[in-house]
């Protein structure tokens, strides 16, 4: 059975921003992966924020009454993206057994993310549910001071970090093509968010790390939600959006105006960069069906 790909944005589709357009490769990609019978795996579905006559966009606050399998919700906004009602229908599909990938960026941009169940509670932000460890509310990007904690430096974009698989080779890191059978890159970030497993979610933990390129820090990528029994769908909480979009996967494809750090053109210069973003995709589609 073909699975249903929702992917989402959390803001209306305005040009000079991170509108769904700038995912494309990422929605081609998923759309063009294939099973042994040569049928395509997944429908896929690509749209921003579109607010209802109530505040509300029509499909994501009934997305638990939709048929779709899986969201890939891209929290892009300063913090205003969902509403509440929102967050409690997005809970709700997970609950249902739905597959939710949960992604934003540094320092505030995505908070709305704050409220969804579970997966909510391992984003950290500036101002909402800080790091728990203090000694980390302090920049690790030092090239642009108006972005406050968290912004994990991994590289420019355009370029790609070695990152490191945490305990039992997650399902999402396995690339049989690759030394030890593990991921070994993912797109870099000047200015990544931060993430952790919630101590109260025994189903979650941490699956990979990066290292900052300005002070040697080691953070989270990302952090799995095991699916449960008859209950809730997997889930993966992933510390920038930049993982999977066209300017980190293609620096030529552009990117909105504010954006000022230099790019690199290493991921179109070394195929292992691309080759492992796309490892990764398909592994991830294929562990939240």
């Amino acid at each position: 059975m073909v699975e249903r790909i929702l992917i989402q944005t959390t803001i209306p589709p305005i040009e000079d921003d991170w509108h769904i357009g700038r995912f494309s490769m990422l929605t081609d990609h998923l759309r063009g992966l294939k099973g042994a019978d040569g049928a395509a795996l997944y429908e896929v579905t690509a749209r921003d924020r579109a607010a209802g006559l109530e505040g509300f966009d029509p499909l994501l606050v009934e997305i638990d009454q939709s048929d779709f399998d899986q969201l890939w919700l891209f929290a892009v906004d300063s913090g205003d993206g969902l509403t509440g009602g929102e967050c409690a229908a997005i809970s709700r599909f997970r609950a249902k057994g739905g597959g939710l990938m949960v992604t934003r960026d540094h320092m505030d941009l995505g908070s709305s993310v704050c409220t969804l169940g579970g997966v909510g509670k391992a984003h950290h932000f500036h101002s909402q549910n800080p790091e728990p460890d203090e000694a980390r509310h302090k920049p690790d990007d030092i090239d642009t001071p108006e972005i406050r904690w968290p912004n994990y430096h991994s590289g420019a974009n355009g370029d790609f970090q070695a990152i490191t698989p945490e305990g039992a080779v997650h399902p999402v890191l396995h690339d049989p093509e690759a030394p030890g059978g593990a991921l070994e890159f993912l797109p870099a970030h000047p200015h990544e968010g931060a993430v952790s497993a919630p101590a109260d979610e025994p189903s979650s933990r941490v699956i990979a790390t990066g290292v900052s390129q300005t002070t040697g820090a080691r953070f989270n990528l990302a952090v799995a939600f095991e699916p449960q029994a008859g209950g809730a769908g997997a889930a993966i909480a992933q510390s920038t959006f930049h993982h999977f979009c066209d300017y980190n996967w293609d620096p030529r494809a552009g990117c909105p105006s504010f954006v000022s750090e230099p790019p690199s053109d290493r991921i179109v210069t070394d195929p292992r960069g691309l080759a492992a973003a796309h490892r990764y995709v398909a592994n991830l589609a294929e562990w939240l069906s």
